[in-house]
């Protein structure tokens, strides 16, 4: 499955009670409250996207581990020099709504270089994230086919039969990274994803022009052998 991105928020959040343990598991040296700023993604959800997607409840919860350690960057620019954040802790929360949402908790470093980027997240300005994933299954709501291996005429996003296509994407493979972004990397900022099933059409077997000719010659060597094996004489 290729690199699927999907946008996400930026929510406010403060040190809670277990979380400096959970961020000093990740450090070389033990970090404390002061040393650190602390936020909130609103990763993924169960709901369908703009790209007629959505994520099962059981994706959500395995990406909450796979995410652990995971680096924060910024424009998908995967470098060590990019690096702002890193996820300290991953968890599926489901609101009254029924939706369930992932939500990675992240930290950074206090310090004079990266001041400005904390003034630009508690200031709203810095907001829009994506996620980059992997999945292995992506299961199409109207024939049921895993769209990750084999071919699916329907297409997310077109109606057939009264009923509207969407893939559930489900059986994650990796959690890469989350990057802040000017414009959430899904349809609008120009992101295209094809399925591995959906990539061609099978290809129907060539038309064999000789076959009835071949078929007709074989019936006049057969026939031929009868005759022959007629006329030896039997001793």
């Amino acid at each position: 499955m290729e690199h699927i991105k999907k946008g996400a928020v930026v929510l406010k959040a403060a040190p809670a009670a277990g979380d400096m343990a959970l961020i000093n598991r990740l450090t070389l040296r033990e970090l404390t409250e002061e040393e650190v700023f602390t936020f909130r993604v609103a990763a993924a959800d169960t709901q369908v996207d703009r790209d007629f997607e959505r994520f099962s409840k059981e994706c959500l919860e395995k990406l909450a581990e796979l995410y652990v350690g995971k680096p924060f960057i910024a424009d998908h620019q995967w470098s060590s020099g990019n690096q702002v954040a890193r996820v300290y802790a991953g968890a599926v929360e489901t609101g009254e709504d029924g939706v369930s949402r992932l939500i990675l908790s992240c930290y950074m470093l206090r310090s004079g270089a990266s001041q400005t980027l904390i003034d630009a997240i508690e200031a709203g300005i810095n907001r829009e994230v994506s996620v980059g994933v992997a999945v292995k299954r992506a299961t199409c709501s109207i024939c049921g086919a895993d769209k990750a291996r084999a071919y699916c005429e329907h297409r997310p996003g077109k109606s057939y039969d009264g009923a509207l296509c969407t893939v559930e994407l489900g059986d994650p493979e990796d959690a890469y990274e989350v990057s802040f972004v000017a414009v959430p990397s899904q349809r609008e900022a120009g992101v295209v994803k094809r399925y591995a099933g959906d990539q061609e059409k099978p290809a129907a077997p060539p038309e064999d022009k000789d076959a009835a000719r071949r078929k007709e010659l074989t019936a006049v060597i057969a026939l031929e052998k009868i005759k022959f094996l007629e006329e030896v004489p039997t001793t």
